[in-house]
This record gives structure tokens, C-alpha cells and sequence, in this order.
């Protein structure tokens, strides 16, 4: 199975020692996002786990672990964004030169290959101008497209509670053509995450961070996988298992559909031990624990074309 850690939370930049102790001791358990008394154990082996995808706003802290992943033998590669805000709107991240930095660092270590540049979300307003958005966009691909071979794109959602509206689709075009046109001049592949509008006619694929291409190429066999039934509709990721926890981010980041109340967030983060096999707190007693079936999602059928 392809483990996602995390969408729901930043497990490179907060629980990278949580994270190296679940791999050592071979299993993690997550509660159900809707029902915290219904929990899976997952099991974390070189003979379940087909490659490991990290979302993360700041890997350094998971740097000095990756030798001792890469030991062990896991396959893995990185989605990490690099938005152009400041404190207003993310005030626990480190700034846009210091990500900079450490995407090339982690580049350099492990490959273009292995990290994709996530843009996004790209919200639009008097402070953040499209203009604005072009400027640091085109700075970002100057630095950094040796060091990865693809950029993933989205426009801010509308959730409940969010302060931040949708764009006209209108906007979102004439923000993608120049974006385009940016990425383009770098030699850097643009891709949308879960976008509905169509964007194939101004030179922008529609993209999938759980990439099934992606990790056959990392991991050298092809997946019998199908796409993630559980994610938006426009999503073309493919299905994996995710670790994390909502409600567990301390970041901040205003424009954020997972982690909620940032105060709420903050005290469960106080509630975290690296030992415990939850990321959150530890087993109550009155939980049902389930063992979620995991297997390598390899497919050993022949190919008529392997023989061509």
C-alpha cells in the first residue's frame, strides 16, 4: 500500500521522531477521522508498505532520519509547498527563502525526482495581487526548477468557516496562462491538484500528488492500483492509506481545511508522545481495534508489451 503522511497533518515538519519510532517498531494506529473509538492498526513493513508520501510544509526536521530510512530499505518521495504569504496568513512556517533553501537541500539529497513543488493555495486579494503571485512565482522557478521535475498549482476552496471565497473561473485562467508561461521558461511542468476547471488548453495537466507513474518509477514494478474513491472528484490521486490525524498542525495557516481551531490544534499537539503508537494521546479502553489488511499493491501480471 502507499502510505500518505499526511494529509492531514505535517508529519516531516512535527512528528519526525514519532514517525521513525512507528516504522522501527513496525505499525501505527489511527483513529477514524468521524469516530475516535473505531481504530485501524496499520501495518508499517518492507512487505506491506509499496512507498511512503510526505506532505510537508518543512522537512528539515525529518532530514536526519531519511539515511536511516533509506537503510531500512522505504521507498519515499516528498510534496512540499512553498507559498509566497507571510505571517498573516502562515505564521508557523518557515519563510519563503528558508523553504527555499531546504527544497534544494533535500533535492540535491534525494533526487529531482522526489520532491515536487506544490504552489498553492493561490489566493487572490489587495494584498496578494496576481501580480505579487507572478513576481515570487518566477523567483521560486528561477531557483529552483534543478531540483525537481514538476510544480503542482491549485486555486484557493471555499470550506465551511473559510474567509477566503473561490475565484471566477475566468480569474483562475488568466492566473494560469501567466503562471504557464512562467513555468514554461524554466522548462518546469505545471500540473492542477484537484482543480474543476479544465486547464489542458492553456498547457496545464490536471495533476496527481499520490501519482501512480510517479511512484512505479521510484519504486522499479507497476502498481495494481485504482484511483481514490475518497477524495474530491476532480482529484487524480490514487488510493493510499493515511497516518495522520486531523486537528493536529500547529502551523496556523489561516487558509487551512485540516487542522481547525488553531488553539484546539495547539493543545492536542501538547498531547503527543513519541512512543505512543497514536499520534495523539494513547489508547482509552473502549476502542475497537481493527487490523487494516496491507499488502504491496504490486502487479505481477505480464505485460503483452514487455515482450515487444
Amino acid at each position: 500500500m502507499i502510505i500518505s503522511a499526511s494529509r492531514r497533518t505535517d508529519i516531516p515538519a512535527l512528528y519526525p521522531e514519532w514517525f521513525m519510532n512507528r516504522l522501527l517498531t513496525g505499525e501505527v494506529l489511527v483513529p477514524n477521522p468521524y469516530n475516535r473509538k473505531k481504530v485501524s492498526r496499520i501495518e508499517l513493513s518492507r512487505e506491506t508498505v509499496d512507498c511512503f508520501v510526505f506532505w510537508t510544509k518543512n522537512p528539515e526536521p525529518l532530514l536526519p532520519y531519511l539515511k536511516k530510512i533509506d537503510m531500512l530499505g522505504y521507498p519515499y518521495y516528498f510534496e512540499m509547498t512553498i507559498t509566497d504569504y507571510r505571517e498573516d496568513l502562515e505564521p508557523g512556517v518557515p519563510s519563503t527563502e528558508e523553504a527555499m533553501a531546504t527544497f534544494m537541500l533535500l533535492g540535491d539529497r534525494i533526487g529531482r525526482e522526489r520532491i515536487d513543488l506544490r504552489f498553492d493555495p493561490i489566493i487572490i486579494n489587495e494584498k496578494y495581487s496576481i501580480e505579487y503571485h507572478l513576481e515570487q512565482f518566477e523567483m521560486m522557478c528561477s531557483w529552483l526548477h534543478p531540483y525537481t521535475d514538476r510544480c503542482i498549482i491549485s486555486f484557493v476552496d471555499y470550506y465551511k468557516g473559510s474567509p477566503f471565497m473561490e475565484l471566477e473561473a475566468e480569474d483562475m485562467i488568466e492566473a494560469a496562462k501567466k503562471l504557464v508561461k512562467i513555468a514554461d521558461k524554466y522548462q518546469l511542468p505545471l500540473y492542477t491538484c484537484a482543480e474543476k476547471v479544465d486547464f489542458r488548453p492553456y498547457g496545464i495537466q490536471p495533476g496527481s500528488c499520490i501519482d501512480k507513474k510517479k511512484v512505479e518509477n521510484i519504486v522499479g514494478y507497476r502498481l495494481d492500483v485504482k484511483r481514490d474513491r475518497g477524495q474530491r472528484k476532480a482529484c487524480g490521486c490514487v488510493e493510499s492509506v493515511d497516518i495522520g490525524m486531523y486537528g493536529t498542525c500547529i502551523h496556523g495557516c489561516r487558509y487551512c481545511y485540516a487542522s481547525g481551531n488553531h488553539e484546539s490544534a495547539v493543545r492536542r499537539h501538547e498531547l503527543h508522545d513519541v512512543n505512543s503508537p497514536m499520534l495523539i494521546g494513547g489508547l482509552r479502553g473502549d476502542e475497537t481495534i481493527t487490523d487494516r489488511k496491507m499488502y504491496l499493491q504490486r502487479d505481477d501480471q505480464l505485460s503483452l508489451f514487455e515482450f515487444l
